[in-house]
C-alpha cells in the first residue's frame, strides 16, 4: 500500500534544502520578467539567492500591500510574467484582491494534502468549498482531479439539495470548511437521511477544534486539515500522526517578526512568509498576513519537511492610539536602535478615558537610564507618549503579539 503522495516527502532534509534553493534563482528570473516584480525586486541579483540567509535579504511583499498595487496597475499589478492567454481563470478574494489560476493540473498543489488525509484515486470527493468568485473551491477540485478522484463541485449553501446528492452519490470524500460538515450530517439525522458514505474529509478556512474533530470521528468520519491561501495555495497540511502541519514540497516557508523582513528563531510566533515556484503567478517572499511558528523536528508519520504549528491568528496588528496609527514595523525599529533589548510589546489601554501605551520590552541586565532613552525613542518613531516597562528574557508570550490593543470594546 502506497504510504506517502511521492518520494519527494521523505527527502533528506538537506537534499530538500540544495534543491529548493538550485531552483529558486531561476524562479526569481522569471519572477522580475513581470514589470511589479521588477520593480519590487530592483537590485535583486538572482543568482546570489541560493541559501535562506540570502532569501532573507529579498524584501516581503504583504497580502495587505497587493491591494494597492493591483489597484494602481490592475487586474494583478505587475505581478504576472504572462497575459490573460496563460491565466485559465481569474479569481476575486475580499478586498478586492485578485488571482489568476494558471494552465497547469493542480496549481495550488491540493492533490498532495488530499493524499495525506487518505483520499485516492477513483474516490468520489463531495466539494463545499464556494466555487463563485473566490478560487475555494477550485484549490482542492484541481487537487482532487489530479489525484484521480471524481468531483461534486457541491459549493456552499443549499443544504437539503446537498443532502439529497450525497444519499444518491454517496461519495466516500469531503472538502470544506471544518463546520459544514456537521450541518450536513446534523440535518440529515434530522431528516432521517442518510449521509454515511463520507468516510474522510480535509477542511481548510476555519479552526478545526479538537471537540468537532473527535464528534467526526464518532461519526465515523476521519478530519484532516490544511492551510492554504488563495495567493499560494496549499502551504501545509496534516498528516494522520496529528502533530503539527507539514509544510508543502513546492515551496519555500519562514517566519517573520510582524512588521520586518527578519527570520525568527526556530519555535517563535511570526508571520508566515511563502516563496512558491508557479510560473503563472510566482509569489516570492509572500507574506500572508497569519501567524504560526516551526516545529522542530521531522513528523512521526515519516514526512521530513518542516512543520508548522498551524494557523495562530492574523500578524497585522496596526492599531490607532492618540490619534496616531502605530505598526508592528516601528516597534521593530524600537528594537533596532536599543539592540541589547530582546522580545518588544506594545501594550495599549485605557486609563482615565485617554488612551495609554506601555512598551514591555525584555532585557536582564539593563543599563542605568535605559528605559527612558527607549521611552524617547518610543515617542520619536510612533509619535506617541508612553511608559517602558522592562521585564526577563523570556517572560513575554511566545503568541506573536507586537501591539496588544486591551481597550475594552465600544458599546
Amino acid at each position: 500500500m502506497k504510504l506517502f503522495f511521492d518520494e519527494l516527502e521523505t527527502r533528506d532534509g538537506e537534499q530538500r534544502e540544495t534543491q529548493l534553493f538550485k531552483d529558486l534563482p531561476a524562479q526569481i528570473e522569471h519572477a522580475i520578467s513581470a514589470q511589479g516584480w521588477k520593480r519590487f525586486l530592483a537590485g535583486v541579483a538572482p543568482a546570489q539567492v541560493t541559501s535562506r540567509t540570502a532569501l532573507a535579504q529579498l524584501p516581503v511583499l504583504r497580502k495587505s500591500e497587493l491591494k494597492d498595487l493591483q489597484a494602481d496597475e490592475p487586474p494583478f499589478g505587475g505581478f504576472t510574467p504572462g497575459g490573460a492567454d496563460t491565466w485559465g481563470r481569474v479569481f476575486m478574494s475580499p478586498g478586492p484582491i485578485f488571482e489568476p489560476m494558471g494552465l497547469a493540473a493542480d496549481p495550488w498543489r491540493g492533490a498532495r494534502a488530499l493524499f495525506a488525509a487518505g483520499f485516492r484515486s477513483g474516490d468520489l470527493v463531495h466539494n463545499c468549498f464556494a466555487y463563485h468568485l473566490t478560487p475555494g473551491g477550485f484549490i482542492l477540485d484541481e487537487g482532487a482531479r489530479a489525484l484521480g478522484c471524481a468531483v461534486i463541485p457541491a459549493g456552499i449553501g443549499n443544504s437539503e439539495l446537498q443532502i439529497d446528492t450525497i444519499e444518491a452519490l454517496k461519495p466516500a470524500g469531503f472538502t470544506g470548511t471544518p463546520d459544514f460538515l456537521k450541518i450536513l450530517q446534523d440535518k440529515a439525522a434530522e431528516a432521517g437521511r442518510d449521509v454515511s458514505s463520507i468516510k474522510r474529509a480535509l477542511v481548510s478556512g476555519g479552526a478545526l477544534f479538537p471537540s468537532l474533530r473527535q464528534e467526526y470521528a464518532s461519526r465515523g468520519v476521519a478530519v484532516l486539515q490544511c492551510y492554504a491561501t488563495a495567493d499560494v495555495g496549499v502551504i501545509a497540511y496534516e498528516s494522520d500522526a496529528l502533530e503539527g502541519m507539514i509544510v508543502d514540497e513546492g515551496v519555500i516557508v519562514e517566519i517573520v517578526r510582524p512588521g520586518t523582513n527578519d527570520p525568527v528563531a526556530e519555535g517563535e510566533v511570526g508571520e508566515v512568509v511563502v516563496t512558491n515556484f508557479n510560473r503563472t503567478y510566482p509569489m516570492i517572499r509572500f507574506g500572508t498576513g497569519d501567524l504560526s511558528a516551526i516545529l522542530p523536528g521531522a513528523s512521526p508519520c515519516g514526512r521530513t519537511n518542516q512543520r508548522i504549528k498551524g494557523w495562530m491568528g492574523r500578524a497585522d496588528q496596526t492599531t490607532k492610539v492618540k490619534g496616531m496609527f502605530v505598526h508592528p514595523s516601528q516597534v521593530a525599529d524600537i528594537g533596532k536602535a536599543h539592540p541589547e533589548l530582546g522580545k518588544l510589546r506594545l501594550v495599549v489601554g485605557r486609563s482615565n478615558e485617554q488612551d495609554s501605551v506601555v512598551l514591555q520590552a525584555e532585557c536582564n541586565q539593563p543599563a542605568d537610564g535605559l528605559s527612558q532613552a527607549v521611552a524617547q525613542t518610543l515617542q520619536n518613531i510612533c509619535k506617541v507618549r508612553g511608559q517602558v516597562e522592562l521585564v526577563a528574557v523570556g517572560s513575554l508570550a511566545n503568541d506573536g503579539k507586537v501591539i496588544s490593543d486591551d481597550r475594552p470594546a465600544a458599546a
